[in-house]
């Protein structure tokens, strides 16, 4: 049940950051951003961290030190490496690619906060 509800908020982050960004689009209907979703799911999976810790340790721990800033970069880097994938999404530029990790991420917190009320 958990990884459907966090793949449910991680399309409606996508979503919302799609129609908030002029440079980001997702083409076609709820099945081309539920297929988006998850697509970036699996990759932020399988090389997100892999990433996170690369970019740790090739900073000199100072990646680790900002860790927000380092997964919001690395976000936006798997959001950049699905439109290179997906003829679904549509991404302009990688400071697109950030603003929208920043609105994915912010709608993940405001959903985690609000099941957390429930």
């Amino acid at each position: 049940m958990s990884l459907l509800i966090t793949w449910i908020v991680l399309t409606l982050g996508l979503f919302v950051a799609s129609k908030v960004l002029d440079g980001m689009t997702i083409k076609g209907g709820i099945g081309s951003h539920l297929l988006i979703s998850a697509l970036f799911g699996l990759l932020n999976l399988v090389l997100g961290g892999l990433l996170f810790h690369l970019i740790g340790i090739g900073t000199l721990g100072l990646g680790y030190l900002l860790a927000f800033i380092t997964r919001l970069i690395v976000t936006a880097l798997m959001l950049v490496l699905v439109d290179k994938l997906s003829r679904r999404l549509k991404i302009e530029s990688f400071g697109t690619a950030f603003l929208a990790a920043l609105i994915v991420s912010l709608v993940g917190t405001v959903a985690e906060w609000a099941l957390a009320q429930t």
